[in-house]
């Protein structure tokens, strides 16, 4: 299964219609949150099934405001991650990810892109391709699976499009964009 994983588009879809006609054979859209509606237009889109979970901006306040995904390699547990404070560490959703037999999160609230891996569970946050928080100028996932392996990678924007990194303001910026409620 090939899936792309975006997030925390908050209303601005331009650059995932430029990238999702580069992409090939791709199984499933999975949006991370932060708009939900964003995910439903590119329902209505794009001819590939999307699948999606609310973030904060979205209202979603429940600890239940979370899927599960069904691969062949297994389970892969979708939330937004602000319920689980991800700005802070990532054991929230490994215990998550733990009890509901996950093998895989599937993330975003940080607008920053993560692969990382801990007790076999993965990481896997796409950053935002429209708030970066991390001086690129934008990123979303490709994750790929098979029965026996779960591969995955972070894409940027400037990469797929041929430009090249924009560089942006460090420390000062980010302390400004992590002001929203979580």
């Amino acid at each position: 299964m090939k899936i792309f994983v975006i997030g925390d588009t908050h209303g601005k879809l331009n650059k995932v219609r430029d990238i999702y006609p580069k992409l090939k054979n791709i199984d499933l859209i999975v949006h991370t949150g932060d708009y939900l509606r964003d995910a439903q237009a590119l329902s209505r889109e794009l001819n590939v099934p999307v699948t999606a979970v609310k973030g904060n901006c979205d209202g979603s306040f429940s600890e239940s405001d979370f899927k599960t995904i069904e691969t062949e390699y297994g389970k892969l547990l979708l939330t937004h991650g602000h319920m689980e404070n991800v700005k802070l560490q990532l054991s929230n959703l490994m215990y998550k990810a733990m009890e509901n037999q996950c093998r895989a999160v599937l993330f975003g609230h940080t607008h920053q892109a993560l692969i990382d891996e801990a007790n076999g569970i993965h990481f896997i946050n796409p950053g935002s391709l429209t708030h970066p928080r991390d001086g690129s100028s934008g990123s979303y996932a490709i994750v790929r699976t098979t029965e026996d392996s779960l591969d995955a990678s972070i894409v940027y924007y400037s990469t797929i499009m041929g430009g090249h990194k924009k560089t942006q303001a460090g420390y000062i910026r980010n302390l400004l964009n992590y002001s929203d409620r979580f």
